[in-house]
């Protein structure tokens, strides 16, 4: 695997540009010397839009007629839909079925298709059952 280079986080500044917000620092007045990065800003009010938007843009036109798939309950799912939608192409994000229902909504409306699908259970080398 090759390390990103400047010239990567370049293009992915130039792929974001004009979407996602440059959202200020802000300096906290309960606690001096923290500061606050108001990502509630961007677009679907998160941080995702920039590697989702970032992501969908590298594509090639080939690999985006295929449309992107993702697993997300929520902020990701969102961000994801968003940038298919911002490029014309088919999202599928698949949420657990305990997702919230403003998060699945949203995604909808956004034009993705959402699949709901149990909690996963796996097991541990015990035979014990996690989640489910």
């Amino acid at each position: 695997m090759d390390l990103v280079t400047i010239d990567d986080v370049r293009a992915a500044a130039k792929r974001i540009e004009g979407v996602a917000v440059r959202t200020p620092l802000l300096p906290c007045r309960w606690a001096d010397g923290l500061w606050l990065k108001p990502e509630n800003l961007q677009p679907i009010g998160a941080f995702k839009i920039r590697g989702a938007v970032n992501a969908v843009g590298a594509l090639s036109d080939e690999q985006a007629a295929a449309g992107v798939i993702t697993h997300s309950s929520g902020n990701h799912g969102q961000a994801l839909a968003f940038a298919a939608a911002a490029r014309g192409i088919p999202v599928t994000i698949v949420v657990p079925n305990v997702a919230p229902q403003v998060k699945v909504d949203a995604m909808r409306e956004l034009g993705a298709q959402v699949l709901c699908v149990g909690a996963a259970v796996r097991t541990v080398d015990d035979d014990r059952e996690i989640g489910g």
